[in-house]
């Protein structure tokens, strides 16, 4: 099983050579893991490592991450609720008190520094709250991550995610009517909706003298072969945050229930994503985030097409999105079966 070098523990045998991004071999198959030995791992920058765990490894892993999640639910709850209130306060002056962003912010990064499970952590979001709040918060969430994972420093991954947090206030100046609509949009009221990219531009200007998260807000749905809106720009000209809060826009917005759309399973929304980015969706931004992310899925339960409850075990080099799955005494390669598909990944 694959994990990340910071969940390993001492016992811990190595399935396979472990090489640095690098390419530097720093541990030969085989090995089994002491304190020392996984320093070195880190001081290397392994990310994950493939593994036979210690004898009881797998609970203390679980139990682990389940306090941790429950510890960072209410720093969530919390980011879904200040976002309901900016706004209702931007519906109704124009802008919003800016002193509440880092107010939520700040405590929930400090929160997410301590996750590297980031699957269970979108698995274990309450659904159930307004999805433009929910969506925000996920956006915040994601882009901060990805701007971590690109190599940014933690000043820099942080504003991203701050900008990511405030890409869609400008949707409180689109009348409910549209973004509640359960049928699809006719061409005029999808020129409305567009408006929200400039909406959110006014307020955030109007609220901040930060001029960056109002050019996220402006140009996320911009595309990098110059299909988006709402100026129709290209890569070079779009900002690279805004090109992180776009793959993570389409990620949240593709994996949440909406008025007229069910949520898609996980890993149908990164084969999405992998499309996307080519020429639509950064490459770099898109390829990072399912590089980080894919290891994720190893260890969850799913409830496949035919109904059968499985657990991921390896993800297949066929098709990364397609992976092996045992179900009962029999393992099953999505990769090879196109005739069964995962209908649920469960937390």
């Amino acid at each position: 099983m694959k994990v990340h070098v910071t969940d390993l523990q001492p016992g811990d045998r190595l399935l396979t050579d472990t090489f640095s991004e690098s390419g530097i071999h720093v541990l030969p198959k085989g090995t089994e893991l002491n304190e020392e030995e996984i320093r070195k791992l880190m001081k290397h920058g392994v990310g994950y490592a493939d593994i036979e765990p210690a004898v009881q490894k797998p609970i203390n892993v679980m139990i682990h991450q389940h306090e941790l999640l429950q510890k960072t639910k209410p720093f969530l709850e919390q980011a879904v609720d200040g976002f309901e209130s900016m706004y209702l306060e931007a519906l109704a002056t124009g802008r919003f008190n800016e002193t509440m962003v880092d107010d939520i912010m700040e405590p929930l990064v400090d929160q997410l520094k301590g996750h590297k499970d980031v699957v269970s952590l979108m698995l274990c979001i309450d659904q159930n709250d307004d999805y433009t709040y929910n969506h925000s918060m996920q956006v915040g969430i994601l882009s901060y991550y990805i701007a971590s994972w690109l190599g940014f420093s933690k000043e820099e991954a942080y504003e991203a995610g701050r900008a990511g947090y405030l890409h869609d206030i400008g949707k409180c100046q689109i009348p409910s009517s549209l973004l509640n609509k359960p049928a699809k949009l006719t061409a005029e009221e999808f020129e409305e909706m567009k408006k929200h990219t400039i909406y959110g531009y006014e307020i955030i200007r109007n609220s901040s003298s930060d001029t960056i998260p109002a050019l996220v807000a402006l140009q996320h749905h911009e595309r990098d072969d110059g299909s988006g809106y709402p100026h129709a720009i290209q890569k070079n000209e779009i900002h690279p945050f805004s090109r992180i809060t776009a793959v993570a826009d389409v990620f949240s917005a593709m994996s949440m229930n909406r008025v007229y759309q069910s949520k898609q399973e996980l890993l149908t929304v990164m084969r999405e994503l992998h499309t996307m980015s080519f020429g639509k969706l950064s490459a770099n931004a898109t390829q990072v985030f399912i590089r980080h992310m894919l290891p994720n899925f190893i260890g969850k339960k799913v409830i496949l097409s035919t109904k059968e409850k499985g657990t991921i075990i390896m993800t297949s080099p066929a098709d990364y999105f397609r992976p092996l799955v045992k179900t009962g005494d029999r393992f099953l390669d999505l990769s090879s079966r196109r005739d069964i598909g995962i209908d649920q990944i469960l937390l």
